[in-house]
C-alpha cells in the first residue's frame, strides 16, 4: 500500500472523526458543547501535528533527492533577505509609550523585529512580481 492510500485513509478518518464530533457539539447542550469543543481543539491539534511532522518528512525528503547545490544557494539567498531586512529595521521609530501604557509590553527589540519581518515580506514580494513579470515578458518575445 503506498504512502499516498495510506494519507487518504488517515485523512478521510480524520474527517469522520471531526464530522461525529460537530455534529455532537451541534446537537448537545452547553455543557456538552464546552466539553466537546475541547475535543474538537485536541483532533485539531494532532491534525496540525501530523500535517507538520509529513511536510517536514517530504521537504527533507526532497533535499536528499534533489540538487543540494540549488537548495543550499535558495537557503543562502533568503538567509541575505533576512539578515538585510534585520539590518534596515530600525525599531526606535515608533512611539511606544502609548503600547505601553496598556500593558502591552512592546519593547524596542520586539518592535525592530517586527519591522525586519514587514521588510523581508516587502523584500519577497518585489523579487517574486519581478519574477512572474519578467517570466511574462520573456514568453512574449521568444514567440
Amino acid at each position: 500500500m503506498g504512502l499516498h492510500k495510506i494519507l487518504k485513509i488517515v485523512a478521510f478518518a480524520l474527517a469522520i472523526i471531526g464530522a461525529i464530533v460537530a455534529l455532537i457539539i451541534i446537537a448537545g447542550d452547553e455543557d456538552t458543547a464546552l466539553s466537546m469543543s475541547g475535543n474538537m481543539l485536541l483532533i485539531a491539534y494532532a491534525v496540525l501535528g501530523i500535517v507538520i511532522l509529513l511536510v517536514l518528512l517530504f521537504v527533507i525528503k526532497g533535499l536528499f533527492a534533489g540538487d543540494i547545490k540549488k537548495t543550499l544557494m535558495t537557503v543562502g539567498a533568503f538567509a541575505v533577505v533576512i539578515i538585510i531586512s534585520y539590518v534596515i529595521s530600525s525599531g526606535s521609530d515608533l512611539n511606544l509609550q502609548p503600547f505601553n501604557d496598556k500593558g502591552l509590553g512592546i519593547t524596542e527589540a520586539i518592535s525592530k523585529n517586527v519591522g525586519a519581518g514587514l521588510n523581508a515580506f516587502y523584500i519577497l514580494a518585489v523579487l517574486a512580481i519581478g519574477s512572474m513579470l519578467l517570466g511574462g515578458v520573456k514568453k512574449l518575445f521568444n514567440k
